[in-house]
């Protein structure tokens, strides 16, 4: 795969996240936190759930992006375990359900508006994120993942499954408004 071509359609994602979590901030908190059942999430709770991965991803991705010594060969090869990742999380027609670790796990947090504003900053740090990445070898740069430092994918694997989580949880919470229940 191009390296490019994989940054462009991640870069479009990303706006595209921007422009629909936008739609939210127009809502009352109360529809914010509605829960269409005691064990879903509210909105509020899908986007914070993102927000604490973003809190792991985004440094990670930003320090070993600066401290990648591979210059960018225009080619992309995802990793056996990085694409079993990637397709797993990707959002498909029915939606599988999956377990969530407890430290982040936003259920019945009190939460507020500036949960979508610091989603939207997230996802501004990583449109440059993704620019930055443009200038390094996706396959041999390396990150950690939020399960484990002693395993590690690479940065384009990393990069497509931050950005297709979150497409998989802003369904979720575009969900809760149509009264469907997805965990």
């Amino acid at each position: 795969m191009e390296s490019a071509t994989i940054i462009n359609e991640l870069i479009e994602y990303t706006k595209e996240h921007l422009n629909r979590v936008q739609v939210f901030k127009e809502m009352p908190l109360e529809q914010l936190n509605h829960r269409n059942q005691p064990e879903s999430w509210s909105i509020l709770e899908c986007l914070e759930h993102l927000n604490l991965y973003g809190d792991f991803y985004l440094p990670e991705i930003k320090r070993r992006i600066a401290a990648s010594r591979h210059q960018n060969n225009r080619q992309f090869k995802s990793g056996r375990l990085g694409n079993y990742f990637v397709n797993l999380i990707k959002p498909k027609e029915n939606l599988n359900k999956m377990k969530t670790g407890k430290s982040v796990n936003p259920i019945g947090s009190t939460l507020d508006a500036q949960v979508i504003d610091k989603f939207i900053q997230q996802q501004e740090q990583m449109l440059v994120l993704l620019n930055d990445a443009r200038r390094v070898n996706l396959s041999k740069t390396k990150t950690s993942i939020s399960l484990t430092k002693l395993v590690k994918l690479r940065l384009g694997d990393t990069l497509r499954f931050v950005i297709y989580h979150n497409e998989r949880h802003i369904l979720q919470a575009e969900k809760v408004l149509e009264g469907v229940i997805v965990i």
